[in-house]
């Protein structure tokens, strides 16, 4: 499962994106429950909000089952993705993400792409308390053998999956997609430790 990113990076375009963070932090092991960056359509614009990585409709009553990731393949039916799925699509901006294989002993890997930017299929919630909006949001992913990974969107997908008025069979075919090319390199044991968020994380084996 696809439990840890980062995102250390971005250009200056995205830094001028409506919602970037002032004095937004360079972070190396992102885990569910942490505040991460959303990237959302507003009419014809992007925008970037902070949300809690980890899924929380206003329904939603026990706290501690809040998915970080919805899979691809059930998004159309399950009750607790469908909506976001049919009306609340965003994007999980990274440098890339970290996979661990392995039997016995599980190694961790740091898998990223030519580009400096990674952009994964998210869904969200918004919900407000005392006169503030939250939000919220789900990573999707799908299968890449015995894992699971981040479904990554190329540059057309991405707006084509923001876009609120993309029909079904399309935003269908972008999640069966495995077309992305990926680097990856085996990495030292370091970023086993989820409180350890610096460079030191992508220290190679």
């Amino acid at each position: 499962m696809s439990g840890r990113f980062a995102l250390f990076r971005w250009t200056p375009a995205f830094a001028a994106l409506p919602g970037f963070p002032e004095g937004q932090q360079p972070h190396w092991n992102l885990a569910p429950g942490a505040q991460i960056l959303l990237q959302r359509a507003e009419g014809e614009q992007r925008s970037l909000v902070r949300a809690r990585w980890g899924l929380t409709p206003p329904w939603l009553k026990d706290l501690s089952k809040t998915p970080a990731h919805a899979r691809a393949e059930t998004l159309v039916d399950q009750p607790m993705f469908r909506e976001g799925f049919r009306l609340r699509r965003g994007l999980i901006p990274a440098n890339g993400f970290y996979e661990w294989r392995g039997t016995a002993r599980k190694r961790p890997y740091w898998l990223s792409s030519q580009d400096s930017m990674l952009y994964f299929a998210a869904l969200w919630e918004a919900y407000p308390v005392e006169g503030h909006v939250y939000f919220s949001t789900a990573m999707v992913t799908q299968a890449a053998a015995s894992l699971r990974r981040p479904l990554l969107l190329n540059e057309q997908q991405q707006q084509r999956w923001l876009a609120a008025d993309t029909p079904l069979d399309e935003l269908q075919a972008i999640l069966v997609d495995t077309s992305q090319v990926l680097r990856e390199r085996v990495l030292s044991n370091l970023v086993n430790d989820p409180k350890l968020d610096g460079p030191e994380c992508l220290t190679p084996a």
